[in-house]
């Protein structure tokens, strides 16, 4: 048996108008066309669903059990209509974005602003974790979007990853650095002997500092160690140590200062990462847009770059 939407939907309008010629003009269609499908429904269901008599249309026995159902699957269907039109029509949707600590405090607020002000239906969920976590997460399906930091050997190859930014490493400090000139750069062998607060193990400045401070022949003396960006930041502030942190960040820290690193310098690239075999949503893709949109209008600190789009 195979009972079409359509027909339930016909005959609800002529259950509710009681009247064959009106229902056809309801749903828009000729009233012959309206009459054809009513009795391929009832054919289906072996039994009549209305009496037809002079200037009247009744329902049956069966015609009164099948309204509500009908009225329930009719109704379902255009809700499923609707709530799909609203996805598309981003009127409504989720969007899972993953970042780095530096970004969250510096560059997603502002993302996340415009965005909700063009979108407010919209839901946000953002993750804020080192990018090791975000690429294993978006790996896992877990989130639709994440910035992350693009390691040396590149990304996961079941990602598709899109360099935005390339920000590059101050020394931040509460004080101006000892024996360095205002504003100067210094090698990263000046660091040598100060104390240093340190992120926590895994994160991925840790690993850049550290190896930073090897190849340059030395181990940094670790003043604080175990935080994440802002309580690094923090700690700074404090006056326990400096840090090797990115400059966008300092840029909102006016108690900080920020000691570029002479030539040549440290940097990262941020990339706008999703799964590879997974088109992004509309929702997701309105995101990529809307922060494509503010690096190209919004004015960033010193030391951060927008990248070209691939072509």
């Amino acid at each position: 048996m195979t009972v079409r939407f359509q027909q339930l939907r016909y005959f609800v309008a002529v259950a509710e108008t009681r009247h064959f010629t009106q229902a056809a003009a309801r749903v828009g269609i000729t009233q012959p066309s309206l009459s054809k499908q009513i009795h391929s429904l009832e054919a289906e269901l072996g039994t009549a669903l209305f009496e037809r008599v002079p200037g009247d249309t009744a329902l049956t026995a069966a015609g009164e059990a099948l309204l509500p159902l009908a009225r329930r699957i009719v109704a379902d269907v255009e809700t499923a209509r609707r709530e799909v039109q609203e996805l598309v029509g981003l009127r409504r949707g989720r969007v899972r974005l993953g970042a780095t600590p530096s970004l969250c405090v510096s560059l997603v607020p502002r993302l996340l602003r415009r965005y909700h002000d063009a979108y407010p239906r919209i839901d946000l969920v953002v993750e804020e974790s080192g990018s090791k976590d975000l690429i294993r997460a978006l790996t896992r399906g877990e989130l639709d979007l994440a910035l992350v930091v693009v390691p040396a050997d590149g990304v996961d190859p079941a990602l598709r990853a899109e360099p935005i930014l390339r920000e590059s490493l101050v020394v931040a400090s509460v004080d101006p650095l000892p024996d360095a000139l205002p504003g100067a750069p210094i090698p990263i062998t000046g660091l040598r002997g100060l104390p240093m607060v340190m992120f926590r193990t895994g994160y991925d400045l840790r690993d850049a500092t550290l190896e930073a401070c090897r190849r340059a022949g030395f181990t940094p003396r670790l003043a604080v160690e175990g935080g994440e960006m802002d309580a690094v930041l923090s700690f700074v502030e404090e006056g326990l140590g400096v840090a090797l942190v990115p400059g966008i960040v300092v840029a909102g820290r006016p108690r900080l200062h920020a000691t570029p690193l002479a030539p040549p310098g440290m940097f990262r690239t941020i990339a706008l990462a999703h799964r590879r075999e997974v088109v992004p949503t509309n929702a997701a893709q309105a995101l990529a847009d809307t922060l494509a949109a503010l690096l190209a209008q919004v004015p960033l600190p010193p030391g951060v770059e927008p990248l070209p789009a691939a072509g």
